[in-house]
């Protein structure tokens, strides 16, 4: 099992957060990306943050949007398309859409 597994989402979300505002992206903007791909409201969304629900039980309630699957290229030098790990493959979805907003991508092409 991967350490990122059982890691609070609570404690990766301020870096997403970082990211996003260094690079002129507002929070919305990533809480936007975020419920697209899980299917979240922003009442839930807040509150796994405040429950600090590590990543495997947080995508576990997630409601995947069908569309992830066209997210391709590649994370941290491995291919997105190449993942296996069921867990693995929505954590780097979220990575990948992460990337995409703090690069200035236009939101209606990254929520494809």
């Amino acid at each position: 099992m991967h350490k990122i597994f059982l890691t609070p989402f609570a404690d990766v979300y301020p870096n997403y957060v970082g990211k996003v505002e260094r690079k002129g992206r507002s929070v919305s903007e990533l809480h936007e990306v975020i419920r697209w791909l899980t299917g979240f409201s922003e009442k839930d969304l807040k509150r796994h943050i405040q429950k600090r629900t590590n990543f495997s039980d947080f995508f576990a309630e997630a409601k995947i949007n069908a569309n992830a699957a066209l997210i391709t290229g590649s994370i941290c030098g491995v291919k997105i398309q190449e993942i296996d790990d069921p867990l693995m493959l929505k954590i780097r979805y979220l990575d990948k859409l992460v990337d995409e907003l703090a690069k200035g991508r236009p939101m209606e092409k990254t929520l494809r």
